[in-house]
């Protein structure tokens, strides 16, 4: 595991097959474009002036502050210069929480439920934040230690940790975060309209009229808030769902139907396109990983 105060990655992919542990301190510019992955990301915030943007919301962010990103949003940070830039990083692969859940304790409820209540932010209360600060630096420890049973503790303080931000998640007030959180009411709705009908049709025309706005408004919003055109940000959003399809299981006639793709080829030249794999390669190499 990575030791703290690691040098900045623009890595989009783990090494590890469990969870790769990172503590950044920048004091330079720092840009970083719009990505996505197919891992859970849990980002803690110490210092700096950042707005994260996840699926066209804007969360400016105080010291303490968390977000849980799934393996489905696309997201960036936006950095103002002129202060030190400190967060910690945690990357998980969903198995492991699959792994260590019950069928009373799904590990995966928080990264689960940002995809229905479209919130990624959690502001920890004081209490717990001290808490949550003791954890990570047991867990770094453990990642950092080479001693018996190190490998064994850090997976476990891991689990320690999601079980808490479950339950942190769970009982948050939304009103305690909505004052920090900048979006377009209409361009939300589209967005979660588009992420619960990928596989059907969803050509510009078809958006602007079902919500009653100018196609050239759309354009114009859709770009300023996401990063993306609305047939961009489709076709990527179908291209990620299509990936977590074949880790699943599917075979790839059934994820190119499901995902909104009505042409074989294009399907498969534009996933190898996006993630420089063939599905068919990236479905062998996934069930490799699960043996």
């Amino acid at each position: 595991m990575q030791p703290a105060r690691d040098n900045f990655t623009h890595r989009q992919y783990m090494i590890k097959s469990t969870f790769e542990f990172f503590h950044y301190r920048d004091d330079s510019n720092l840009v970083v474009e719009y990505h996505h992955h197919d891992f859970y990301e849990i980002y803690f915030f110490v210092s700096g002036k950042v707005s994260y943007i996840i699926e066209g919301k804007s969360y400016s962010l105080k010291p303490g502050d968390i977000l849980l990103i799934n393996d489905k949003e696309i997201h960036k940070p936006v950095i103002e210069e002129g202060s030190i830039y400190e967060r910690y990083v945690l990357w998980i692969n969903p198995e492991l929480l699959i792994k260590y859940s019950t069928r009373d304790s799904n590990l995966q409820t928080c990264f689960e439920t940002t995809l229905k209540t479209r919130h990624n932010l959690l502001r920890p209360r004081a209490e717990t934040r001290s808490t949550i600060n003791e954890m990570l630096l047991k867990l770094s420890k453990a990642c950092s230690g080479t001693t018996f049973g190190s490998d064994i503790l850090m997976e476990l303080y891991l689990i320690e940790l999601i079980i808490l931000l479950n339950k942190e998640y769970i009982a948050q007030d939304m009103d305690d975060i909505t004052e920090d959180m900048i979006y377009d009411s209409k361009i939300s709705e589209i967005i979660s309209y588009i992420n619960e009908n990928l596989s059907g049709d969803l050509y510009l025309e078809k958006l602007a009229s079902k919500f009653y706005i100018s196609k050239y408004h759309l354009l114009r919003m859709f770009k300023k808030h996401t990063g993306y055109t609305p047939y961009n940000y489709i076709q990527k959003k179908r291209l990620i769902t299509a990936r977590g399809l074949l880790k699943e299981g599917l075979n790839i006639s059934q994820v190119c139907q499901a995902c909104g793709f009505n042409d074989y080829s294009n399907f498969i030249r534009a996933f190898s396109n996006e993630f420089g794999i063939s599905p068919k390669r990236y479905a062998m190499k996934s069930r490799e990983i699960l043996i």
